[in-house]
Formats: C-alpha cells, structure tokens, sequence
C-alpha cells in the first residue's frame, strides 16, 4: 500500500480533503450552554453494538473485550468503541444493551444495537449472511416500549426505578445513530450488481427517516447520525466477494463498494435535510465518519499505525488476515485440549483493524477525536453543544 493514497472523499462535503487539525474557533460557540445530556439512547450495529447481539447468541469471545474490560464485554472489539467514547466525553457511563438483562443499568440510557443490524427487515437468517433479526425498526419498537415500562414501574416506586431514566431525560437525552453497513453489503452477498444496491438505498433511507420521526414524535429532540465507513476497506467485504486487483483503488480498496457507500451519505445527507424542514424542533448532526476513517486509512503510517487492511486478530495470515469461517476468538481441539486459533496480533494499538471488520480502540479513540469538537459534523458543532440549533 502507498502512504499517500488517491483522497476519494464522498460527494457529501465540498470541502475534498479536510484537515484533521482544524478546531472550530472557540469563539464561534462560546455563547452556547453545555447541553449536558442526561442520556445516551443509542440505535445502529456491530459498530456500536455494547452487548445486544452477545446477549441473544453469546459473548463475543475473547481476545474480544481483553485490553480494556479484561475480559468479554460484548463488543466486538478489544476494547471500546466510539459509542463509548462518546459517552464519556459526556459524563454518561458505559450504556448497557437493552437485550442484556445481567447486571444492567439503564439510568442514563440504553443502546439499541445489535451486530449484524440492518435498517431494513433482514430476509436472510444470521445463520446464512450473518444478519441479526434485530432491524432498526425492531431496535425502534424496543425503544417505544421500554419508554412505557420505564413510565410503568416509575408510578409503581421500588428498587427498579433506580435503574431507569426519569420521564425528562427522554426529551433531553442524545438520540446517536451509527447503522446502514450491513444494508450495502446484503446486496452484494446475494449477488447484486453495484447498481441494483444503489437502487434500493432510497427505500433504505426512508425507514431510516421513519424512525427518527418516531423518536421524534416521542420527544426526542438531539440526534448524532453518523454516515457509514468506507465498507470497501474492509477486509470481510473485499476477503467475502472476491475483489480483484483491478477493483481497487490505489489505497487498496474496493472502489465500487466505497461508491455504493458514497452514494448512501449522499442520500442519507439529503434525508437529514429534509427531516430537518420536517422536524422544526429537532437539532440533527450529520457526521461525516467516512471521511475520517479513509483519512486514517489513507495515512495510517503517518499517524502511526501499521498494515490498515489487515485484521490484528485473525486466522490465515495473507493480506487480510482474515478468514470469515475462523473468526477473531475461533477455537478448535489439538490432542484433547482447546486452543484459540485465530489469536490477536502482539500490540492492538498499533493497527487498525481489530478483526477484519471493525476497527481497534486506538483507531476508534481517533476516529472520536477528530468527530468531539465538530470539524466533521453539519452544522459543524461540537458534541457537547449538540441540543443547539445553529445556522447550517
């Protein structure tokens, strides 16, 4: 891989290659009360996923979770991801996952994630692609009716009102949304061309939009939306549909899928501007995270990282490191005794990608900083003032 790869930034912003370093004047919102968001409700996949999908087959297995949590902790990643991230910046603890009943706490929010999560109904099994039963759609049902249990057992008093945000902190909270991946790539693990994907982003993006205009006739009034990564970067994307050298971009990327995912920050942008018109009372920040994780990619030697299209914990060496039948974790039985097989690399905070499809902490810890104050966000506002309406 080159260290200066061709910037393929999405038609999304004018701007073609935006500095990382470029901080929001202070001044600029110096006239803006901290929003302090009371909670956190967070809807997407894998990408945010902090124990959803570990709660309905099992944990993600370990070196999953080992460098921070030290053990198992739901996500698949060695440590924490941006949700995470996110949520301390803001003085929110770590969110539990609405699937997982052990131990939970849901005081100051909850996440609706689930790995493998698509915006439309899946209609494939997990079994066959990978794909979780729990739709954005369901993810939104799930919310609505916790909302009313919440209100249920808060008029009943007792030990579980503790655990369980006030009626307020529904209408005050950050609504943050990081889904759609999962959408793309369906198309192509059935054998669709570039083309027929592309053509069903729009009925994708207006189930995204009917849930936001759920949430929002509910009360909820913040939203953090996150476009989606640069999927053909990834190593189960290129390792899973057979990319060949000539389908890649001079970062070593998949070029069409990159365009597909392209396309749907292009639609999903124009989606958010007309909620915007819609929804008058509603602050919504559209995050530009595909521009940032390419940049990553593009200059990982640079910013200090190593072999960005190869999986740190993985089976089968190669390019990718990747093996989508031996997994990050995956065991097997030598002479009686079970030993992991698709092992993590030595240092995680050296590389990108942990496992072929989602990225390190350290990668993630980068990709939050560059998001927190701003300079990727439209309205480019900071996090911590994402309740403000502010000129776009």
């Amino acid at each position: 891989m080159k260290e200066f790869c061709e910037e393929l930034y999405p038609p999304t912003f004018n701007n073609p290659a935006p500095s990382l370093t470029a901080l929001l004047p202070i001044s600029a919102h110096s006239s803006l009360a901290n929003c302090k968001f009371p909670a956190i409700f967070n809807f997407g996949d894998s990408n945010s996923d902090t124990g959803g999908i570990s709660a309905i087959i099992g944990q993600a297995p370990v070196p999953n979770g080992e460098t921070f949590f030290h053990r198992p902790a739901g996500r698949f990643c060695h440590g924490r991801l941006i949700i995470d991230f996110i949520a301390e910046s803001l003085g929110i603890p770590n969110l539990s996952a609405i699937l997982d009943s052990v131990g939970s706490n849901f005081s100051h929010g909850a996440n609706f994630a689930t790995a493998g999560s698509t915006i439309r109904p899946p209609n494939t099994t997990m079994a066959q692609l990978g794909t979780s039963p729990v739709s954005l759609d369901l993810q939104y049902v799930q919310y609505s009716d916790f909302r009313e249990r919440a209100n249920i057992i808060r008029t009943q008093g007792g030990f579980f009102q503790q655990l369980l945000p006030e009626e307020e902190d529904f209408k005050k909270a950050l609504y943050t949304i990081d889904i759609g991946q999962n959408d793309l790539t369906a198309g192509y693990k059935l054998n669709m061309s570039t083309e027929q994907v592309k053509a069903y982003v729009p009925d994708v993006l207006d189930q995204y939009s009917k849930v936001i205009r759920g949430i929002y006739s509910q009360g909820g009034r913040s939203f953090w939306v996150h476009n989606t990564g640069p999927v053909g970067c990834l190593p189960y994307a290129m390792d899973w549909l057979s990319i060949t050298s000539g389908q890649l971009d001079k970062c070593g990327c998949a070029s069409a899928f990159n365009q597909v995912a392209q396309y749907f920050n292009l639609r999903l942008k124009e989606a958010v501007v007309q909620l915007r018109k819609e929804l008058p009372l509603a602050t919504i920040t559209y995050v530009d995270v595909y521009s940032i994780k390419y940049y990553l990619i593009n200059h990982a030697k640079r910013l200090g990282f190593k072999k960005p299209l190869r999986a740190c914990c993985g089976h089968g060496g190669g390019k990718f490191n990747y093996n989508r039948l031996m997994r990050c974790g995956s065991k097997k039985i030598v002479k009686g005794k079970e030993i992991i097989i698709a092992k993590s690399c030595k240092d995680p905070s050296i590389w990108i990608n942990w496992d072929g499809i989602h990225f390190t902490e350290a990668a993630n810890k980068w990709i939050f900083d560059q998001i927190v104050n701003g300079s990727f966000s439209e309205p480019p506002i900071p996090l911590k003032f994402a309740c403000h309406k502010v000129d776009h």
